[in-house]
């Protein structure tokens, strides 16, 4: 008999991509100054934060339209974090390299949020 194999959160590559950019957002921010981190940086570790904390809240929830509420939650979250980006290279508190960094992950995780969101779709009942 084929043992079962569940998902687990550590499988789900939009997880995985939020959650080390998140932790490369702040190992940035927490670098500012104090007005650049109160009005910017705050947010921009929120938003990135808020991608992966999602996704998980998503995860641990029974119901596929709850699970997928919270997903799209994520996809919103993901916008504003890239909106944060434009803002700190804007006012020169990022490189150009760090910019493009935090700019390419992020448009890795539409794709990868839809394909959670199908995922979840396909794979349970209600």
């Amino acid at each position: 008999m084929e043992e079962k194999k569940y998902l687990k959160l550590n499988d789900i590559e939009a997880y995985k991509i939020a959650f080390k950019l998140s932790n490369y957002v702040w190992d940035i921010v927490i670098k500012w100054d104090y007005f650049a981190k109160k009005t910017i940086g705050a947010q921009f570790v929120d938003s990135s934060d808020s991608i992966s904390a999602n996704i998980a809240e998503g995860f641990g929830r029974y119901g596929k339209k709850d699970k997928i509420k919270f997903y799209r939650i994520a996809f919103g979250s993901m916008y504003e974090a890239l909106d944060w980006n434009e803002k700190a290279i804007r006012r020169k508190l990022i490189s150009d390299d760090t910019y493009k960094y935090i700019f390419d992950e992020l448009n890795k995780l539409p794709k990868s949020i839809h394909s959670l969101i199908k995922y979840t779709n396909d794979k349970l009942k209600e």
